[in-house]
Parts: structure tokens; C-alpha cells; sequence
């Protein structure tokens, strides 16, 4: 009877705390709302222990935004096709990154910066790219570099 209760109790802090993962504090949703007004389907997710990502369909696009526990719009990102490139983007991919197929093709935006993201993999490498509407590089990372980032963010924790 004991390990019953027991894990009744587990089973309860499990349900309650996955169940807080999904709902973020209503300033985040709120500010949700007036940025993403016509959004559908949205669904939460704690992505880390200070950023809330929605995942929902706008204008019938699948898209992403994520948010700080203070509601503030950290980053907005939509698939698209390659045919949905831009031509100066189609272009410096043809040109610099030649001998790379494409994986997944996101528009993002940020404060910082506004282009596209793009994970490119040839027979030796793997890179996400992030090229501005004009067709100009603005962000080249490797495939290594990421594994180092999330080496060193697990080692922080």
C-alpha cells in the first residue's frame, strides 16, 4: 500500500508539472494574442526556463514565436519552400553554397535581424545559414559549432 501511494504521488508531480510546462503566464499570452491575432491551433512549449515558443498555423503556414516570461517577442519563424525564396537569396545560395542540399527553410525574425534560415548539408559538413532578403550572408554556423554550444550550455547547467 505504501509504493502505491507512493507512486501516486510521483504520478501527481509528474502530471502537474508537465501540465505548468504548457500553460505560460498570461502576460506571454496575451502579448501573444495581439502579435499573432488570426493564429490557430497554438500550442506551448517551455523551451527553456525564461522562453515560452507557440507553435500554430497563421495564414495557413506553419509558424513558431517565442517569447520571455514577461511577454517580450524574442524571435518569429515560418517554413517555406525553396521555391518561396527570394531571388537574391536563391542566388547566394547557388553561388556560395554550391555542392549544399537544403534541409529545412525557415523565414526568421528578430530584433536583430530579419532573413532566412536555412540548414544546408553536403557529404562532409552541415551548416545553418541565415541570409537577408538581399541575398547577404548574416549568420554561418557549423554543424561543430553547435555541438560545441550545446556541450558547453550542459556543462552550465
Amino acid at each position: 500500500m505504501k509504493n502505491f501511494f507512493i507512486l501516486i504521488v510521483a504520478f501527481s508531480l509528474i502530471s502537474f508539472s508537465a501540465c505548468s510546462q504548457k500553460n505560460p503566464p498570461d502576460i506571454v499570452k496575451k502579448e501573444f494574442a495581439q502579435k499573432f491575432a488570426a493564429a490557430k491551433s497554438v500550442k506551448w512549449d517551455l523551451e527553456e526556463k525564461t522562453e515560452w515558443e507557440a507553435e500554430f498555423k497563421l495564414n495557413g503556414k506553419e509558424m513558431s514565436a517565442s517569447f520571455d516570461n514577461s511577454g517580450k517577442w524574442l524571435e518569429t519563424e515560418a517554413e517555406v519552400s525553396a521555391k518561396e525564396l527570394p531571388s537574391p537569396v536563391a542566388n547566394t545560395l547557388k553561388n556560395e553554397f554550391a555542392g549544399f542540399k537544403t534541409n529545412e527553410i525557415s523565414t526568421i525574425e528578430n530584433p536583430e535581424l530579419k532573413g532566412y534560415e536555412i540548414e544546408l548539408k553536403s557529404k562532409e559538413k552541415e551548416l545553418t545559414v541565415i541570409i537577408g532578403a538581399d541575398g547577404t550572408v548574416l549568420k554561418k554556423e557549423s554543424s561543430e559549432e553547435n555541438k560545441k554550444e550545446e556541450k558547453t550550455e550542459t556543462v552550465k547547467k
